[in-house]
């Protein structure tokens, strides 16, 4: 019976010896440089899902070397190919927390300011192609701030040129958003909300786009609710600045009954 339980035991232990050879990691002894260089050909050739698990095997095993540093960023950059927009952002924020004196860290600034810059660019909104300045800003709202805490902090970056052109297309689409709701309001006789939202564009984002169209706003819903002085006050600085706008003559032509 000792013979049959030995035996027995003998076949257990070969059994996980040999399950454990079959099974036990093959990165498992290799070097930083090695494991490193490895995911960043898996990145180089997209193939993603081995670039993220390399990157995230590195990262747990050496974290605080060079390579370590490297490979949480480069692991944020992959979240960020392959659409995984919050892991991106967390790792991002993991890397300005944690190597806030690393040489890259304002590239960790700009790529989560890349990441909330894209992440509503969806399948169906390019397919629909629906106008970008109506969908949820929230995210257009926190790329502006990633972007502007870029340049606070690193004015000199190399990405800072890119950041600030972004800026600019962001702010445009924040103060056309803004007259698409002022408007919404204007054809549902919401005057004050309208209006509320034609003044916020033009105190808040001069200079873009969107300004004479909120100005056409302020000056018609002026004009409705009889306040004729306010109504002219906003007329004339469209006519100023904007001297061949077609709205100036659509509000012209309101007769208040």
């Amino acid at each position: 019976m000792y013979r049959i339980l030995l035996i027995t035991l003998l076949v257990v232990i070969s059994g996980c010896s040999i399950f454990s050879k079959d099974n036990e990691d093959p990165t498992r002894n290799w070097t930083v440089e090695r494991l490193y260089g490895e995911a960043k050909d898996a990145l180089e050739g997209k193939s993603y899902s081995r670039a993220v698990e390399l990157y995230e095997y590195l990262e747990t095993r050496f974290p605080f070397g060079v390579y370590g540093q490297q490979s949480l960023l480069d692991l944020a950059y992959t979240y960020y190919k392959i659409g995984d927009h919050d892991s991106s952002i967390t790792s991002c924020g993991r890397f300005i927390r944690l190597y806030p004196q690393n040489p890259h860290v304002d590239y960790a600034y700009y790529l989560r300011g890349l990441v909330n810059y894209s992440r509503k660019a969806s399948i169906t909104d390019r397919i629909i192609r629906t106008d970008s300045s109506q969908r949820d800003t929230s995210a257009v709202y926190q790329a502006f701030q990633d972007f502007l805490d870029l340049l606070e902090k690193f004015p000199d970056s190399q990405y800072a040129e890119d950041a600030t052109q972004r800026m600019v297309y962001l702010r445009n689409l924040l103060a056309q958003n803004e007259v698409h709701i002022a408007q919404y309001y204007l054809r549902r006789n919401a005057y004050i909300a309208a209006v509320n939202r034609a003044r916020y564009v033009v105190n808040i984002f001069p200079r873009t786009p969107a300004v004479p169209d909120a100005l056409i706003i302020m000056s018609r819903v002026y004009k409705i609710l009889e306040m004729e002085d306010l109504s002219s006050d906003a007329l004339r600085v469209l006519e100023m600045n904007y001297p061949n706008h077609p709205g100036i003559d659509e509000v012209r032509g309101i007769i208040v009954k």
